[in-house]
């Protein structure tokens, strides 16, 4: 009998423990969750869908070429004084006076020389001069086949050189040749560049990048994207604060941008930073970027 009260006692015990860890449990749940029920919705930078321009970019390089060029071989002995060239000249002007005749510049541009050479047949030395018109600055680039069908006469490009590392010099395509080059699969295209400051000199390597398919679309920040797999979603706000999972299909980028081909409409409100600190279907407190 006493070893029966025992028994009933022990299994009345464990299921007096289990009934308060139970109860205990449930009791520290609530408490948590009516303390974080109170916490206020997470302040997040929202931003609004927006119109941008797009474009897809080609960069390839071409030296740069002067409008017009002449030169002018001169015998030393033919001078008349000391040779000064200026560094630029106007059409009419001297160029240079000989003892027969004088030299006039046939168009305005930037005078130089290629320095002083001893010629093979004549004991002479002899200068050459050489006169750039480089108001207008062309190049000859070469665009991959597989963008061939969208280049186009009096498309915008940039250009970059070296000596100049921030500025961009804007110009055109001016000419399109009519054939694919067998050797190197591409299409030859000619650029042209107002040069007005004359800061672009004959002879450059140029940085060459062609906009090609521009167009305007969706736009938003690129950290508004979350991509799961292949999928791309983005908050959506929603004018109670509600922020709402919503599926994007994205095209191209842009300087910190992203289009946005289908899933939002122009207007709408997304969140564009502190993605981690919303729930879906949490609401957030928006702060505007």
């Amino acid at each position: 009998m006493k070893r029966k009260n025992k028994i009933i006692l022990a299994v009345f015990t464990f299921f007096l423990i289990i009934a308060i860890v139970i109860i205990g449990r449930t009791m520290i749940g609530n408490h948590f969750k009516k303390k974080f029920s109170k916490r206020p919705p997470p302040g997040i930078i929202v931003t609004e869908v927006t119109n941008k321009q797009f474009y897809e970019s080609i960069d390839t390089f071409g030296t740069a070429v002067s409008n017009k060029t002449k030169s002018f071989r001169i015998k030393k002995n033919e001078l008349q004084g000391e040779l000064k060239l200026n560094s630029f000249i106007k059409k009419g002007e001297t160029i240079v006076k000989l003892n027969d005749r004088n030299i006039i510049a046939p168009f305005d541009g930037v005078l130089g020389y290629t320095g002083l050479t001893e010629d093979i047949l004549v004991s002479d030395s002899t200068i050459i001069i050489t006169l750039d018109d480089n108001s207008i600055i062309y190049s000859d680039i070469k665009i991959p086949e597989n963008y061939s069908a969208l280049i186009k006469k009096d498309l915008p490009i940039e250009a970059r050189v070296s000596s100049y590392k921030d500025k961009v010099f804007n110009g055109t395509i001016d000419f399109v040749s009519s054939r694919i080059n067998a050797d190197t699969r591409s299409l030859l295209s000619r650029v042209r560049i107002e040069n007005n400051e004359l800061s672009l000199m004959s002879g450059s390597l140029l940085e060459v990048n062609v906009k090609v398919n521009s167009r305007d679309g969706i736009s938003i920040p690129d950290t508004s994207i979350i991509m799961e797999g292949e999928k791309s979603y983005v908050y959506k706000i929603s004018k109670e604060n509600v922020a709402e999972k919503t599926e994007v299909k994205i095209g191209a980028r842009k300087s910190g941008d992203v289009e946005i081909l289908s899933g939002l409409n122009v207007g709408d409100i997304v969140a564009a930073e502190g993605l981690k600190k919303i729930r879906p279907m949490g609401k957030i407190k928006p702060i505007n970027k």
